[in-house]
């Protein structure tokens, strides 16, 4: 009997430490937002409210791939640890809940009661004619008593019809204290369309803005708009999401800045300046209700290849949480973009070998480090390579001749599961000074550089078979710091 009972015991702990080998997800990053499972992608309805920072994103709860949306929900304390809740909201006879956003009802505008949370959200209905599919996108909005445990889809939805849109949809709603009304950006195909609404039920059309302005290789999505102070002066920031038309193909995100009236939106120039210029930071939008703070996260991944990248219980994580900023560059403002400074307390400094002047050494970090160098001398050529023994490699590097910024990941682990995945990214230098600091975010599979302070960032992800060994420069090492990820 004993004999017996001993062998059951080690079967099963044979079989569950198969198991475990089978489910080890070698992919899934140590410190940015990930699903526990199936698909996700745009961030949704981000709010802040009674001390928990809310994010909501489109989901796939039955699948690793795109379909049917419902809203998942998460929540943090800090935007760095996330608890995972139960589904916000779920289809319905309206359609599947796509992209939108959610506030903070202070006065009880929408009657549903003080300080209700309410999602505003596309409802999106397909149907099939002619064996074609053809979309209804309507906008409607649903209400939280209970600091987003609970929800209730209001009885009147859609509270904003299709004027004959195909595209009618991703709604932002923010409080305009001037003409005291609510106002709502959704993209209408090409261009933005602005709505106000004294209780975001009953909705006015108020302008348009996009067609000659900006990057138009593809459908205007996710936009936001919202004000930022700059030196004593008021200025508006759009954010506009492209797909496709993005500097490296497939998915990007681009910005415009000018004057808001509470009606129309005036762009200072009609230059297309991008808030990320690599291929995975798409319908990246900021929470609410964080006072003069401009927060911003955006999906991790690129339409050209989100359904097909190798992982299997789930896909695509988010990007780091980012302070928005304002700075002038020869007389012409832009918008920088930078980790918050929460995530500095999960990085602690590391001490690695020094295999020669040029190279360190970051075995055992797990892909997840951070890496920050002073005063790269921008006169000549600069690269750093993130390498290991088989052979796998990711640069980031500047072209003093061609005067741009890259990240190459066509020498990564896995990249034939797409023909756009395997390519250069590369990124305008905007920088207007002879040196300028580099800041590198890794996490097991995706990189993000922020030069200058976010004035420049790229944002790719990878997949490599070995995590990295080494971090090599082409110049003699000096200035960089290394800060292993540790929680």
């Amino acid at each position: 009997m004993l004999r017996k009972r001993a062998f059951l015991f080690v079967f099963t702990l044979f079989l569950m430490m198969n198991a475990f080998g089978q489910n080890e997800e070698k992919f899934r990053p140590l410190y940015h937002f990930t699903p526990q499972e199936n698909w996700m992608n745009d961030p949704n309805g981000m709010v802040y409210h009674q001390g928990l920072y809310h994010l909501f994103y489109q989901y796939h709860p039955y699948s690793s791939k795109w379909g049917p949306m419902h809203w998942g929900h998460a929540v943090s304390k800090d935007l760095v640890d996330w608890e995972h809740r139960e589904i916000a909201l779920y289809p319905d006879s309206l359609g599947t809940i796509f992209s939108g956003s959610a506030i903070v009802d202070k006065d009880n505008t929408a009657g549903f009661g003080k300080d209700a949370l309410i999602a505003l959200y596309t409802s999106n209905h397909e149907t099939r004619v002619d064996g074609r599919r053809k979309r209804l996108q309507t906008q409607s909005i649903a209400y939280s008593l209970d600091n987003g445990v609970s929800w209730t889809k209001y009885g009147g939805n859609p509270v904003l019809p299709n004027p004959g849109k195909s595209a009618f949809r991703d709604p932002k709603v923010i409080w305009h204290n001037e003409s005291a009304k609510w106002i709502m950006s959704l993209t209408a195909g090409d261009s933005i369309a602005f709505y106000g609404s004294k209780n975001l039920k009953e909705w006015d059309k108020l302008s348009d803005f996009g067609r000659g302005y900006g990057a138009h290789g593809g459908v205007w999505e996710c936009p936001d708009l919202f004000k930022m102070d700059y030196k004593g002066k008021e200025v508006w920031v759009l954010i506009v999401s492209l797909n496709p038309g993005g500097p490296n193909g497939g998915s990007a995100t681009q910005y415009f800045l000018g004057d808001f009236d509470g009606k129309v939106f005036t762009s200072y120039d009609k230059e297309t300046r991008w808030l990320d210029w690599g291929t995975d930071n798409y319908a990246g939008v900021t929470w609410s209700n964080v006072g003069d703070r401009h927060l911003l996260i955006g999906w991790m991944s690129n339409w050209q290849y989100a359904n097909a990248v190798p992982t299997e219980k789930w896909r695509s994580a988010m990007t780091t949480v980012r302070d928005l900023s304002l700075v002038e560059v020869e007389g012409k403002l832009y918008l920088r973009n930078f980790p918050i400074d929460s995530y500095n307390a999960r990085f602690k400094t590391a001490a690695p070998a020094v295999a020669k002047d040029s190279r360190l050494n970051v075995l055992g970090m797990k892909n997840a480090f951070k890496i920050s160098i002073k005063d790269v001398d921008l006169s000549r050529d600069f690269k750093l390579t993130f390498g290991n023994k088989k052979n796998e490699a990711l640069t980031f590097q500047y072209h003093k001749n061609h005067n741009y910024f890259a990240v190459n990941r066509s020498e990564t682990g896995l990249i034939a599961f797409n023909n756009n995945f395997p390519k250069k990214i590369i990124a305008d230098n905007l920088i207007a000074k002879s040196a300028c600091d580099v800041d590198v975010y890794m996490d097991k599979t995706s990189i993000e550089v922020f030069v200058d302070g976010g004035l420049v960032s790229i944002t790719g992800i990878f997949f490599n078979e070995d995590d990295f060994e080494f971090v090599e420069s082409s110049l003699e090492i000096k200035n960089i710091e290394i800060f292993r990820y540790t929680k």
